[in-house]
């Protein structure tokens, strides 16, 4: 799962223990990462063979400084797209729950941080099975504003996602 609660509100029994002020939950969401970091010098090194092979054909012969050239520029290409696809993975979105207040802070790769920030009580969960620009558009609406969550998650994980948050929720609006 490309996210992860680091801190859950305890049950009812424990929580009635505690004074409501400790009760804390805290949420990290990431986009998925299909290629790790070992795999993207495999097919970096993959690619530099395959692109190879044609150029030891011509060897020796002036086709070899027409398509050294090509070759090279496929080769930065493919390697800079994989650059910039770790760059923007390192997006992340961090949900802080109390019961005075939901903070949904997103740290964006190359622009500034975003913050959204309302008092959990007034605060609803939506999930638009159709309606946004992914299916199962998971969104909070609190303090005047509406605010994405997880839109790089798949469907399913947004529809459990969804589920979980609804629990939290509903202990810190108990509490």
């Amino acid at each position: 799962m490309p996210y992860e609660w680091v801190r859950r509100i305890e049950g009812a029994s424990e929580r009635s223990a505690a004074p409501s002020s400790s009760l804390r939950a805290e949420l990290h969401l990431w986009p998925h990462r299909s290629l790790p970091r070992r795999g993207f010098g495999w097919v970096i090194g993959i690619m530099a063979t395959f692109l190879a092979l044609p150029l030891l054909e011509v060897l020796g012969t002036p086709i070899l400084w027409g398509l050294l050239p090509f070759a090279l520029l496929a080769g930065t290409g493919l390697w800079l797209a994989l650059r910039r696809s770790y760059a923007d993975g390192q997006l992340i979105e961090v949900l802080h729950l109390t019961p005075e207040s939901i903070r949904l802070t997103r740290h964006n790769p190359r622009a500034p941080r975003q913050e959204w920030e309302a008092n959990p009580y007034w605060v609803s969960l939506h999930l638009n099975p159709t309606k946004g620009p992914v299916p199962q558009y998971l969104t909070l609406q609190g303090a005047g504003r509406e605010v994405e969550l997880g839109a790089f998650l798949s469907p399913q994980e947004r529809m459990q996602l969804h589920d979980e948050l609804s629990d939290a929720l509903a202990r810190v609006a108990a509490a």
